[in-house]
């Protein structure tokens, strides 16, 4: 199951604690330079751990720089998840015009030996476990100030990198759409 998303420097909203009369301020660095992309797969192999494989760029508004994943990254991206993981991927994947482009129906064709491709209702963010990453992420970046789109880009890869190690909260992304998972092959 894969997915994408993207964090500007605009801060996310959210609520915290403060002494009673002081609202909490924290300062912002926003001049709306710049985007962190994300693109995750959850991978799910019955009698394995849940894993969670994913990729940034990060885009600063400078000319000929990609603003987001393209056809060329998302290709890079499962052809690495296929290493990792070894062996054919099932993907479901939702209908974002970089993943039904004509591009890319032609190089999904090509991997038919390792690829196959399931497409999910045209807006159906309830079914894909993935939107479960972007959620919890958002959770994660709340009251944390950084001072440019590169520092927001590391920000973003620790909390990442710490769901990785969490595969319960992976399963739990997974439960929370109502998919079964069988050991058929």
């Amino acid at each position: 199951m894969a997915d994408e998303s993207g964090q500007s420097l605009r801060p996310p909203k959210g609520r915290t604690w403060a002494p009673a009369g002081r609202t909490p301020v924290l300062p912002v660095a926003y001049s709306g330079a710049g985007r962190t992309s994300i693109a995750g797969l959850i991978c799910i192999k019955p009698g394995r751990r849940t894993r969670l494989i994913y990729r940034t760029l990060t885009y600063h508004r400078r000319k000929n720089e990609p603003k987001g994943f393209g056809e060329k990254a998302f290709q890079a991206l499962l052809s690495v998840a296929h290493a990792q993981l070894g062996g054919p991927i099932s993907l479901m994947w939702d209908n974002l015009p970089e993943h039904v482009s004509a591009e890319m129906r032609t190089w999904i064709a090509a991997q038919a030996d390792w690829l196959l491709v399931y497409r999910l209702p045209p807006y159906a963010p309830d079914l894909n476990p993935a939107e479960g990453i972007w959620s919890n992420l958002r959770t994660k970046v709340l009251n944390f100030t950084v001072h440019g789109i590169d520092q927001l880009t590391v920000l973003i890869k620790s909390r990442l990198k710490s769901m990785q190690y969490r595969p319960d909260l992976l399963n739990g992304f997974v439960a929370e759409t109502g998919l079964a998972i069988s050991d058929q092959a």
